[in-house]
């Protein structure tokens, strides 16, 4: 009876000591090169190109234009009249076949630049703007609220280390000068059934 006791008290203290040595290890900190594939993988997994990359039409479907990576709605680009009678509450949804425009109760949202542009991306930004921004859903950390559909109440939950990595990356991505249109507030969007 003994020799069990002193063998389960070995056995938990090892496991304690052990778990114990994991948690006080050092963290490795991340080279620049290291950060930058860790950002660009969380892009990439996330979706981020989804909603912030123009599509080229292919036979496979749209596909993400690379020379204009991430860099959001062109603001070249016009927007189409939107049935306002669709996107009141409990009805539809609507975006254009690139994923770049989404209409809904909220009114009109234009996916950002989020390339390294200084003057229409987040170039300019720091990385507390940044995770200020995913983490209050609010723009630059306390301006206005961001629209669906991005997921920013997700993003959020990231680690301030994967949020690091991702501002990290996307301070490499190439700068793309392109002012994208202010949201449309839902009382704004003229349409085929908005009423005069």
């Amino acid at each position: 009876m003994k020799k069990n006791f002193l063998f389960i008290t070995v056995c938990i203290l090892s496991a304690f000591l052990f778990l114990l040595q994991l948690n006080c290890s050092p963290k490795k900190t991340m080279s620049n090169d290291e950060l930058i594939a860790r950002g660009k993988y969380l892009v990439n997994f996330g979706g981020c190109n989804d909603c912030h990359s123009p599509k080229l039409m292919t036979p496979m479907g749209p596909a993400v234009d690379t020379t204009k990576l991430l860099s959001g709605y062109p603001a070249s680009q016009p927007v189409l009249p939107i049935d306002s009678g669709l996107i009141t509450p409990g009805k539809w949804v609507l975006t254009n076949d690139e994923s770049l425009i989404w209409a809904g109760p909220w009114g009109i949202s234009f996916s950002a630049n989020i390339t390294s542009d200084s003057s229409t991306g987040i170039g300019a930004w720091t990385l507390d703007n940044f995770i200020s921004t995913m983490r209050t859903g609010k723009h630059l950390g306390n301006g206005r609220m961001i629209l669906p559909p991005m997921p920013w109440d997700g993003v959020g939950k990231l680690t301030d280390d994967d949020l690091k990595a991702m501002f990290t990356y996307l301070q490499t991505v190439p700068a793309i000068n392109n002012r994208v249109p202010n949201p449309v507030p839902p009382n704004m969007i003229t349409g085929s059934s908005k009423k005069k």
